[in-house]
């Protein structure tokens, strides 16, 4: 006969948890000891409890996410004999990064069950000839291809539209007017703003603001859905809490135009963290961003390999990244359970508070003139730059910590003969109509440093 386990035990409130913790500190203050102020805005106490969380949310988590590999397309031979090796070695999706205007679809996707392998095209371009040709391909074809076209994030992040605003706009209109094969078309890289330093609601509010400026444009289509694709940070809560914000801002927002209130998330680590020496540490690091991105409610996540600032694409490190999400997925059953940090009452209320502080920060922006007048204003820039030198500084002065970089290194680690690309900010002088977002590593200074002196 069962009894209730706990009815001998009474409930215990905040407060005297508060009592009794003041109590242990014998005299310290409770503020300065124990609650910790991050540069978001959030002050984490040490507790949290049924009291912290004035609501849960319904979050539209997906029930499954996917492993996903990022293809930078040169060849579409090449490309597609890589794609088809991964998908017998564990990826489940694939996302291609389109070079070319010329690219051959009949070439790229031979033998590659469209139907049942999830598609991401991210393209280099604004992909006009080359959308009427994909079209083509794929008519009466059943697929799984979602288009990642962002005129608004190429603007921000080049700081030129394509061709011009007006011109833009009326490509983008004719690829919309025409998508209805595709599961979406219009994407939102939330990653811009957080691998360029900007705090957890100014990256959510940016992602909203941006997306606002595509639902503005094309609120009478009622089945528009817009993918975003998210940089997972160093905070392994805060960016679990991310996800579930941005979920909840976003459907907040579609309902106000009466659009399908679901996104789909497409995750992978930030580079922001990421460093040239001791770069094995890249691998912990990438570990917990993914979890992060799972536990988060993200639909697929690509991991980024160990080596990827500093080495091209090679099999090794490819191999690995993919590996760490097998494991999470297969190994350590991360895919049992949807929506697992329900209910949880510190992420719940780092959720609810992420909400509220970006809802601000959007309001701001659309009491401004709305996010693409900002953007030409400069005022998104300088808030972002003013967010990442802050940022910055706690690097510089070790309070932010990179173990093997500003913490721990080790004096006979040698870089210079292994670069292969370029592993710093490349500052070309160019002619743009606004100033670009530009995305920096914190460690890229210091690395520099100690390049010169090898």
């Amino acid at each position: 006969m069962s009894q209730p386990l706990f009815q001998e035990f009474e409930e215990v409130s905040a407060k005297q948890w508060k009592q009794k913790i003041q109590v242990d500190l014998k005299g310290a203050d409770y503020n300065e000891k124990l609650v910790f102020k991050s540069r978001d805005g959030i002050h984490i106490k040490p507790f949290y409890n049924a009291e912290d969380v004035e609501k849960t949310f319904s979050i539209n988590s997906p029930k499954n996410w996917q492993i996903c590999e990022k293809i930078f397309v040169v060849s579409e031979e090449k490309s597609n004999k890589r794609a088809l090796e991964v998908l017998t070695k564990g990826a489940e999706s694939l996302w291609f990064i389109i070079s070319s205007e010329k690219t051959d679809f009949q070439k790229l996707f031979k033998d590659i069950s469209l139907k049942d392998t999830p598609i991401y095209l991210n393209f280099e371009f604004l992909p006009e000839s080359t959308f009427e040709e994909l079209l083509t391909f794929i008519s009466g074809t059943d697929h799984q291809i979602r288009l990642h076209i962002d005129i608004v994030g190429n603007f921000a992040r080049s700081g030129n539209w394509y061709f011009d605003l007006k011109k833009d706009h009326e490509i983008l209109s004719k690829i919309v007017s025409k998508s209805a094969d595709f599961k979406s078309v219009l994407s939102v890289d939330s990653g811009l703003y957080q691998n360029a330093g900007a705090t957890i609601p100014q990256e959510l509010a940016y992602a909203l603001a941006h997306a606002n400026e595509y639902l503005n444009h094309f609120s009478e289509n009622k089945d528009l859905e817009i993918d975003f694709i998210v940089a997972s940070g160093t905070n392994y809560f805060f960016e679990i809490a991310k996800i579930r914000a941005l979920r909840i801002l976003y459907a907040s927002l579609a309902s106000e135009y009466g659009i399908n209130e679901k996104c789909y998330v497409l995750a992978q680590p930030t580079k922001r963290d990421k460093t040239l020496y001791d770069f094995n540490v890249n691998l912990l690091r990438t570990t917990t961003q993914t979890m992060s991105a799972v536990l988060g409610g993200a639909d697929a996540v690509y991991n980024m390999p160990y080596d990827a600032i500093y080495h091209k694409n090679n099999e090794f490190g490819d191999r690995i990244a993919r590996n760490q999400l097998l494991i999470l997925k297969t190994e350590s059953y991360f895919d049992k359970v949807s929506n697992a940090a329900e209910g949880a009452y510190y992420i719940e209320s780092l959720t609810q508070q992420f909400a509220e502080k970006a809802l601000e920060i959007f309001k701001e922006i659309e009491a401004g003139g709305g996010f693409l007048k900002e953007l030409k204003e400069g005022i998104i820039q300088r808030k972002i730059a003013e967010s990442a030198k802050l940022e910055q500084e706690k690097f510089d002065k070790g309070e932010l910590v990179l173990i093997g970089t500003n913490k721990y290194e080790n004096p006979e680690d040698k870089m210079k003969a292994d670069l292969e690309l370029f592993p710093f900010l490349k500052m070309n002088p160019r002619k743009t109509l606004i100033s670009p977002i530009l995305e920096r590593r914190l460690s890229e200074r210091s690395e520099q440093e100690r390049l010169e002196k090898e």
